[in-house]
């Protein structure tokens, strides 16, 4: 997170435009899933198209400052012609005021916060820029309490949900994606305006399931350099399942959880499956 504190200035300054299409997440939320899905609707169901390039060129991560050859977010962004997609993981109240000022579309990932956990371990596990996430029992202390990269879980989705009725946000949850994935393309198609005929919508299900992005280079990092995702530590997609956390967690560990999300989701219209 160093670079990113570094160069935080130039980030807070970008310049948003007007068509920019603004895709946020909290990391391993289900990020390039709906950067797949959405690349694939603005092409009208084209799949093919979306192999162009691979996702962190076709949807460049706002504020990524990666080592080179890896060039900035930023940087990527100000060379990419108009429709942008852009990625973040910054919290709604980091997001540089350009978006809101420009009116831009946001769509917003949530995954329920024990997934959404040890999906982030393992990631953190062969991701180089951050440091080793150490033991797993050590790691679920660290999330509750928000010490991980891009802070806490629980600020970043009530942020979120939260601005919803400031900007034009649409809210979508990794479990619905799971459960019904037609149904949430569509949704993402009404939110963009697009209406694709049924076997556009067929072409893009397809070419978005967990196993075909799994094999696809153009989605599956299998282009970033070793020394920044090592792959042979932890797959960059690995299982995208729901409630995989009960493989993982303890009893104690459970417990634990459970009454410091009580504690912090009290009172919110929030609500998420797969947690309690």
């Amino acid at each position: 997170m160093q670079p990113i504190a570094t160069s935080w200035e130039k980030i807070e300054k970008f310049q948003a435009r007007p068509d920019d299409l603004l895709i946020a997440t909290y990391p391993k939320a289900g990020t390039t899933w709906m950067q797949e899905i959405i690349d694939s609707i603005m092409n009208d169901g084209e799949v093919e198209q979306t192999r162009r390039a691979p996702t962190h060129v076709r949807s460049p991560f706002l504020e990524i400052c990666s080592p080179p050859p890896v060039p900035s977010g930023i940087d990527m962004l100000e060379k990419t012609p108009s429709p942008r997609l852009v990625k973040t993981h910054l919290p709604y109240d980091l997001v540089p005021q350009s978006f809101w000022q420009q009116k831009c579309k946001v769509i917003y990932v949530a995954r329920n916060a024990k997934d959404n956990a040890v999906s982030y371990y393992f990631f953190d596990k062969m991701n180089k820029t951050q440091p080793d996430p150490g033991t797993w029992d050590e790691y679920v202390l660290r999330f509750l309490k928000g010490d991980v990269a891009w802070g806490s879980w629980f600020d970043h989705v009530l942020g979120w949900w939260n601005a919803r009725d400031k900007h034009d946000v649409l809210y979508v949850f990794y479990e619905d994606m799971k459960e019904d994935p037609k149904r949430e393309i569509r949704k993402v198609m009404r939110f963009l305006g697009k209406n694709l005929p049924e076997d556009a919508v067929e072409k893009i299900y397809q070419h978005t399931s967990f196993s075909a992005m799994k094999e696809n280079p153009m989605a599956n990092y299998s282009s970033f350099p070793s020394n920044l995702l090592d792959q042979t530590l932890s797959p960059f997609m690995r299982k995208g399942q729901v409630a995989d956390w009960m493989n993982h967690f303890t009893e104690s560990q459970n417990e634990i959880f459970d009454e410091e999300y009580r504690r912090r989701m009290e009172g919110s219209t929030l609500k998420f499956r797969s947690i309690l």
